[in-house]
């Protein structure tokens, strides 16, 4: 048969007449009636914290107006990237590091991470190094985390054989970048390595606001740490031209509960702020503005965390313009991501795996830089090799596995993320003006303009988290009570400590405190002068013997006053309902009682079954002992059965059509022989019967919509203080 004959007579024409594109209304129509009655509008548009409403469904029309879809990844306003070749030429970098205590023990850990497959030195110093203080017993307490630094010999432990000139540094080194940078090129210049720290990459930043924000307050007042930013800005120019010296850091809201668009545009009126202080200081936007790198979270919404970061990068693109810069010079954000530190959960941590998963693909998708994974058990200890493996194998699958790294822009061209990137970019520059409006970044923070905002949005977490609105699963969803807790492989706070004393007594054992002290006079003379060449008046200190805590006094003296706001803190999203359930696990250890739950399930299994299911969910969020059984024929024996339980609670479990004659009968037996119990029913009572349910004795009521964490402390309380008049408080 001939060519011609097959096209002819085995293959019919294709007719699309058939399958005619539906319009939008037309498939309104379809679902309104699919809906059987329900709201539309109610059940198809979804609300977000970013203040944003997602479509139920996008079309090519939801393009139109959109500026920047046409352009090319690498050209402003970077839409599509800041790389033309995406990562086909240059991969995003892999962040996994350490919050080891002992330098030593640090860099043993980013060498075995680099090893593994690791691309960037990334260090977690702990609280006194971003304080500037030396190790203080005060500051060490609980699970105390981060690379404690305070001398030259930290610093080359930390650091022995690794070369910063080849694989980048990432280090936040708090309200002052001057301290570290210069402990650091201390350190190689004692090593005759001078000249090679000229080609050293990375980041050492700062973030005064940042740590203002989280922390609520400063050792000393904003302006001299700016002034000490200028000199580290300068300094870095000189000698160290690829190291960048400013980290705005959006975990410092994200943490507060800040949504996507609340923590990029605040974090880049952080920036805006430091761009204009360095100003007024001397150093132009060109010269601030390629030492800023950007740090955010991702959060659990998959498609708003891709389209928040292309939105960043065109919002930066237009803020880099805005100060007067060539965008497609100037304009290339530099985003290192790293997992949520809000989301992750104590209770059923493997789902943490699947948290830190989704949010590395939004990563990997919406085009960051550099990125670190979350370890599944972050929030409960520091983590241990087969945590680390898996945080770090995420990143090396999505990358060799899943093939990541093409194409270029891969959301680029959905309806949906298209549209939805314009929108963030839209709230995000909404954010920003707003902060402008308020007199800048300091002085939102100053009136509590940006707390407020932040906390509002915490609320309404907390309280969809609490309605179960929003699931977290293995919390207030799906609780698993027989899990056993992960334990706690934190070493003492108190050993650790002495640790870290013994070996800065012996190294000022070993150093000249004359010398030291002259050399800490040549720093404040320095800074107060506005030297250029304070960097290196500290990077001689160092060498002389000082500490970083020797140092910072150095800096402050004779400078006076601190800052002080309102602090956003750091929270976790599951914390009230992880809280709720150890109170209950402790007075059950101390009292060796549980908080018991009687299901008075009327009927056969198939009558009540839905609803003691469901009822036994709703209490075990709280680790309450639920009371099952199959089922009993008539109220007098459900009354009977609750009452010799001795359970706290009753809850009664059958069908709307059975309740009118149930709940009346059983409610008011149980009330008349226990009086103190609490009686609960299963489902949103009928508005008809509601107030006779009540009347007969029900006390609440529990279906999808209840709050459950309200319902659940109050059951708690109730209990516990009946157990123990003082509530626990003694023990």
């Amino acid at each position: 048969m001939s060519e011609t004959e097959v096209k002819t007579n085995l293959i019919p024409p294709v007719s699309f007449e058939e399958f005619a594109p539906p319009s939008r209304e037309g498939w309104h129509d379809e679902a309104v009636t699919a809906l059987k009655g329900a709201p539309f509008e109610k059940r198809m548009y979804t609300p977000t914290y970013e203040g944003i409403t997602l479509e139920p469904i996008y079309t090519l029309a939801d393009l139109e107006g959109l500026q920047g879809i046409d352009g090319l990844p690498g050209e402003a306003p970077f839409l599509r990237g800041t790389n033309s070749a995406g990562y086909m030429a240059s991969p995003w970098k892999i962040a996994q590091g350490t919050a080891s205590v002992l330098p030593k023990e640090a860099n043993k850990a980013v060498k075995h991470e680099l090893a593994k497959g690791a691309t960037v030195l990334n260090f977690q110093v702990d609280r006194c190094t971003r304080y500037g203080i030396d190790p203080d017993i005060a500051l060490f307490r609980g699970d105390y985390r981060g690379v404690s630094l305070a001398t030259l010999n930290d610093a080359d432990e930390m650091l022995d054989g690794l070369d910063f000139t080849k694989t980048p540094l990432h280090i936040y080194a708090g309200a002052s970048a001057a301290p570290l940078l210069a402990l650091v090129a201390a350190r190689s210049r004692a090593r005759g390595d001078g000249a090679k720290f000229k080609n050293a990459l990375g980041c050492i930043g700062a973030d005064p606001l940042g740590e203002l924000a989280e922390n609520g307050e400063l050792p000393l007042p904003l302006d001299e740490l700016y002034d000490e930013m200028a000199l580290s800005i300068r300094w870095a120019e000189e000698n160290a031209p690829q190291l960048k010296t400013i980290l705005v850091r959006g975990e410092a809201y994200h943490n507060g509960g800040a949504s996507a668009t609340q923590e990029t545009g605040y974090a880049m009126s952080a920036a805006a702020a430091y761009i204009r202080a360095m100003q007024i200081r001397g150093v132009e936007p060109e010269t601030t503005v390629k030492h800023i790198k950007f740090s955010f979270s991702l959060g659990t919404n998959f498609f708003m965390e891709i389209a928040r970061l292309r939105a960043a990068r065109t919002v930066w693109a237009q803020m880099t313009e805005a100060f007067g810069l060539d965008e497609e010079k100037y304009g290339r954000i530099d985003i290192f991501a790293q997992t949520s530190r809000f989301t992750p959960t104590i209770y059923d941590p493997y789902v943490n795996i699947l948290r830190s998963t989704t949010q590395a693909f939004s990563g990997a998708v919406g085009g960051v830089n550099e990125m670190q994974v979350t370890c599944f058990d972050d929030a409960v200890r520091p983590s241990g090799e087969l945590s680390q493996r898996i945080a770090r194998n995420i990143q090396i699958m999505l990358q060799t596995e899943f093939d990541m790294l093409q194409p270029v822009d891969p959301a680029g061209g959905s309806w949906y993320v298209e549209n939805l990137t314009a929108k963030c970019a839209e709230a995000i520059l909404a954010v920003i003006q707003k902060v402008e409006s308020d007199g800048g970044m300091y002085s939102a923070l100053k009136s509590g303009a940006v707390q407020d905002d932040i906390g509002k949005t915490l609320k309404d977490r907390l309280k969809n988290l609490a309605t179960r609105k929003d699931r977290a699963v293995g919390t207030n969803m799906y609780p698993n009570t027989l899990e056993k807790p992960l334990e706690c492989t934190s070493p003492k706070a108190d050993v650790l400590y002495a640790e870290r004393a013994k070996a800065i007594s012996g190294f000022r054992g070993m150093t000249d405190a004359g010398h030291a002290a002259e050399s800490l006079s040549k720093v404040l003379q320095s800074v107060q002068d506005g030297d250029a060449g304070f960097i290196d008046a500290v990077i001689e200190a160092y060498m002389a013997g000082a500490t970083i805590g020797d140092v910072r006094k150095a800096l402050n003296d004779g400078f006076s006053g601190s800052e002080s706001v309102k602090a956003i803190g750091v929270h976790r999203w599951t914390e009230e309902f992880e809280a709720l359930r150890r109170r209950t696990e402790e007075f059950t250890e101390r009292t060796g009682k549980s908080i018991r739950i009687f299901l008075a399930n009327m009927g056969p299994i198939p009558q009540h079954k839905a609803r003691a299911d469901f009822s036994t969910g709703f209490m075990e969020v709280a680790h309450f002992e639920v009371l099952k059984n199959n089922g009993f024929p008539t109220p007098e024996e459900a009354v009977k059965a609750a009452v010799e339980s001795g359970a706290n609670v009753t809850v009664i479990c059958s069908t709307d059509d059975t309740y009118p004659e149930l709940v009346p009968a059983v409610a008011s037996g149980i009330k008349k022989a226990a009086p103190d119990m609490t009686i609960i029913l299963a489902g949103a009572p009928a508005p008809e019967f509601k107030d006779q349910y009540l009347e007969a004795g029900v006390d609440d009521f529990i279906h999808v919509r209840a709050n459950c964490y309200a319902i659940l402390k109050s059951i708690q309380d109730k209990a516990i203080k009946a157990a123990e008049p003082d509530g626990g408080e003694k023990a």
